[in-house]
């Protein structure tokens, strides 16, 4: 290869993992988001990007907990497998959120890609460096943990509180403001997870939820697109109902 070639190569190469990092969700609303330009190449070099395709493990309930992840394209889910063999979806994760951080020697749930998608591993111990290099990273690490605690405490409250209705209402709004926060504008979101996977994440039957949905879409208040869309199109009341200001009709 020509000296000019190779090295026309090379910054093609440099431009490409640039732009894979000012793309990444974890630029915007992630663990990387207070990151300065050096901060952010360090950061990057010292993680391994993995794609994957859709159902793919990104860990597995039991493995060892070695590394850290920040999802930073597709959807993923969170899964337990319980003692009598049955699996419950446990949560949901977007571009930019971190997973399999825990202060046990294996992980407790699984993690698996619901789309095609890539996330960012990186070993527990260099993550531990890059805080104590990066104090900023680890007010924000713990920033990011003190929200998902937030909303475990919502999700628990939904639970034991909120009508079927109510509950499905909620995760739409939760689905779309997610994904809003990272710089989707809609008006069709995405919605790859199944109607069991949304009744085992919400205490709910497959039946229920596609009540739910089926009822919403009579009301006008939602539009489906094919497989994995859906339309908020009538949002103030979703987020009313899911508000608890409205009973459930189902």
């Amino acid at each position: 290869m020509h000296p000019l070639d190779a090295a026309r190569a090379l910054m093609d190469g440099l431009s490409a993992e640039s732009n894979v990092c000012t793309k990444c969700g974890s630029r915007s609303v992630g663990l990387c988001a207070p990151l300065e330009a050096a901060a952010l190449d360090d950061m990057s070099g010292e993680s391994e990007r993995l794609v994957l395709e859709q159902r793919d493990a990104i860990f597995r309930q039991g493995d060892r907990a070695g590394h850290v992840y920040t999802l930073t394209e597709g959807m993923a889910r969170l899964t337990r497998v319980l003692p009598d063999g049955r699996q419950a979806v446990i949560g949901f994760r977007f571009a930019g959120d971190i997973l399999g951080f825990t202060p046990d020697t294996e992980h407790a749930f699984g993690a698996e890609m619901l789309t095609r998608g890539t996330v960012c591993r990186l070993d527990r111990r260099r993550l531990e460096t890059m805080f104590r290099r990066y104090p900023v990273m680890e007010r924000r690490f713990l920033e990011l943990c003190a929200r998902e605690l937030a909303a475990s405490q919502d999700h628990i409250l939904a639970l034991g509180r909120f009508s079927a209705e109510e509950r499905v209402a909620a995760f739409l709004v939760s689905l779309a403001e997610a994904q809003e926060r990272r710089g989707h504008v809609g008006p069709v979101f995405d919605l790859p997870a199944t109607r069991a996977d949304i009744g085992e994440f919400l205490g709910l039957t497959l039946e229920t939820v596609s009540r739910a949905v089926s009822a919403f879409r009579k009301r006008g208040w939602i539009r489906l697109h094919g497989h994995s869309g859906i339309e908020l199109t009538d949002r103030h009341a979703l987020a009313g109902l899911a508000a608890g200001e409205g009973a459930d009709a189902a």
